[in-house]
């Protein structure tokens, strides 16, 4: 089966872990016969709301891909223009993402003047339904966008608990986050710690190093791995934390805390933006992954390290526990300092070659070719 699909989400040259989910879906459409094309925003966030140092790549545009940045995301015209050029376009699918209730007002209108072609499905791939940092006029916002949809995609049973209070009756199904396969293949720890080491980041061969990746948020809870770190049982056995991504709330907080528990030796530190060319680099220099997450749905780190078979150590929060088997592809423990402090010296007592088997067993299910089967499915058989 082909035809034509809209997928409407972050794109090239916009950056982060949305654009590059969408890119690689646009990239199995096409590989499965579809005439594929990603709508993407000349104005995602107005500046004074977006809270990292840029919103756009500086990397050369993804090859083979149509991506045209047409929405605007506070222009109410732009949203009526918008959905009138894609109802007349009439593609057979459009994959809509949504992350925040912020892009309710702008994806629901653009969404209800598609529907008026009466031929398009549209298909809401909801990374969450409520945000983790809540603000007036969610559920508004919310209810609004996912009215506009006729069925839906989450990544985790909390989001489909969310979305069932809001849409209780239309088609909905759950699929796991595929693999963030596009970062290139595994490579050899020592070889992704030289290469880092070329881009001026201190890392030894013989550190044990665990990495925090990706923005830096309160929910996701960098400052419990920095408590842990203080634990006297971790400094003794010279762990360290490599924390690789950009903050996107003051950084100041955390640098204080750091000065006051004393561990700045037990870090590295590279609070910039990781652009998609050195993540590899980075999962593969690590022994393991860390997520102390104080409350998650879903997580695109997790399918990430599934793909460099890096063990995890994830907070027993949301949809985590379900995805990382406790004591197989990695450890779960409670989102607190001395609970994670425990799983982090655990690891290094079980070893990686440990969780080996289960990392190789449980990366099989996170395929893109199973989430572009349900999409499809969802719009032409959405019992």
């Amino acid at each position: 089966m082909s035809g034509s699909v809209v997928i409407i989400g972050p794109g090239y040259p916009l950056r982060g872990g949305l654009a590059t989910f969408d890119q690689r879906l646009a990239r199995e459409f096409i590989a499965e016969g579809w005439d594929c094309v990603i709508y993407s925003f000349s104005l995602q966030y107005p500046g004074f709301l977006f809270p990292g140092t840029t919103q756009y790549s500086t990397e050369p545009p993804p090859e083979g891909l149509t991506i045209l940045s047409r929405i605007n995301s506070v222009n109410p015209l732009n949203w009526f223009s918008v959905g009138r050029e894609l109802r007349k376009k009439r593609p057979d699918i459009i994959v809509v993402r949504f992350w925040l209730p912020l892009m309710g007002p702008a994806l629901g209108t653009i969404l209800r003047r598609v529907r008026k072609n009466r031929h398009t499905r549209i298909v809401a791939i909801t990374d969450n339904i409520m945000p983790h940092e809540k603000r007036p006029g969610d559920r508004s916002f919310t209810r609004y966008f996912l009215n506009a949809c006729d069925a839906y995609i989450t990544m985790s049973e909390k989001v489909m608990t969310q979305l069932r209070r809001f849409q209780p009756t239309r088609p909905a199904r759950q699929v796991v986050h595929p693999l963030y396969d596009n970062f290139g293949a595994p490579i050899p720890r020592d070889q992704a710690r030289a290469l880092l080491r070329e881009k001026g980041v201190e890392i030894a061969d013989q550190d044990k190093v665990i990495l925090f990746f990706g923005f830096i948020r309160h929910y996701k809870g960098l400052d419990i791995a920095l408590q842990a770190m203080a634990d006297q049982r971790i400094r003794d056995a010279g762990i360290k934390l490599l924390v690789a991504g950009e903050f996107y709330e003051r950084a100041d907080p955390y640098n204080e805390m750091i000065r006051q528990l004393g561990i700045r030796n037990s870090l590295i530190l590279q609070t910039d933006f990781i652009p998609d060319s050195a993540v590899r680099d980075y999962l593969c220099a690590a022994d393991v992954v860390i997520q102390p997450y104080r409350n998650a749905t879903q997580s695109g780190v997790t399918p990430l390290a599934y793909h460099f078979e890096k063990p995890m150590i994830v907070s027993n929060v949301g949809g985590l526990a379900a995805m990382v088997p406790h004591e197989q592809a990695g450890l779960v423990a409670e989102p607190e300092p001395t609970a994670m402090a425990e799983a982090i010296l655990r690891f290094f007592v079980l070893g990686d070659s440990y969780f080996t088997p289960a990392l190789h067993r449980e990366k099989t299910k996170y395929s893109w070719s199973r989430l572009l089967e349900n999409i499809i499915e969802l719009c032409h058989n959405p019992t």
